[in-house]
């Protein structure tokens, strides 16, 4: 049976006031659902917690400056993901597919006893038919102990669960050779192992998620090297999920080709390496 871990970032889960876009929610939650009707096990990582606290607070912009980044993470992630994994539940359960949530931070994979028992836990998850949604548990983390992204915990859990594809749903068909727009650039659609792209790189961030590209790059390069093929693709694109297993030829998305015969598991060394990530 194929598995594929499947990263929702903030860009794709929230709308230009900040708040969740329930709407593309339950469009992916469709396809995901699609994907399990075939056979296919699926681990999500989704964003979302924050912008859904953030449409269910209506804070004043006073309030919200009265505190720290941090603060308002544990507030908002505080509120929003019991709404988020709720609408997970709603959504799914319309396709008679039961949600688990796992909710994690950085030092539960310092030790192979806390990595075997939330790999464990998943496995159980999936073999009973329970489709897993992670994220970071924001509201006990602070700055130190926090994963760069959700970009890097999904090429965690990807190798974590030995996942056959990690697929980064972003707000952007993929990585491109120059600014997006711009005269003659056009999308990169193979980046094979060991392949240099950091020229290529842009540093701009979409505004609602701690990620960006350099991130979602540094990522797909580290776990394509264990073994995985990493896709990256627009997540607002309709059908994306489905289509990319389906006629991926017609999707815009750059894949980072997996360095075949490798399969590396995740240990303290590997955590070390994909944390050194730079945030942008």
């Amino acid at each position: 049976m194929k598995r594929i871990a499947v990263k929702i970032g903030s860009a794709v889960l929230t709308r230009k006031d900040g708040t969740l876009d329930v709407t593309r929610l339950s469009s992916l939650v469709d396809q995901v659902a699609e994907l399990r009707h075939r056979g296919i096990e699926v681990i999500l990582i989704s964003s979302g917690a924050v912008a859904s606290g953030r449409g269910e607070l209506h804070l004043s912009q006073q309030s919200t400056l009265e505190m720290d980044s941090v603060e308002q993470r544990q507030l908002f992630s505080a509120v929003g993901q019991a709404k988020l994994i709720n609408r997970y539940y709603d959504f799914l359960r319309e396709h008679h597919i039961s949600v688990g949530q796992v909710l994690t931070q950085k030092t539960d994979f310092d030790s192979e006893e806390h990595r075997e028992n939330m790999r464990r836990c998943m496995e159980v998850m999936l073999s009973h038919g329970v489709l897993p949604v992670v994220n970071e548990n924001d509201t006990v983390c602070i700055t130190e102990l926090m994963f760069t992204d959700n970009d890097e915990l999904s090429g965690l859990i990807a190798r974590l669960m030995h996942a056959d594809t990690l697929i980064l749903l972003s707000n952007i068909d993929g990585l491109y050779n120059g600014r997006p727009g711009d005269e003659g650039v056009a999308l990169i659609p193979v980046v094979e192992a060991g392949h240099d792209v950091s020229e290529y790189i842009q540093t701009e961030k979409s505004g609602v998620g701690r990620g960006g590209m350099q991130s979602k790059c540094k990522t797909a390069m580290e776990v394509a090297a264990s073994g995985i093929d990493v896709l990256l693709a627009r997540g607002t694109r309709e059908n994306v999920l489905v289509d990319l297993l389906d006629k991926a030829m017609e999707v815009p998305h750059t894949h980072f080709r997996a360095v075949r015969g490798e399969r590396l598991a995740v240990s303290g060394d590997s955590i070390a390496s994909i944390a050194s990530i730079a945030s942008i």
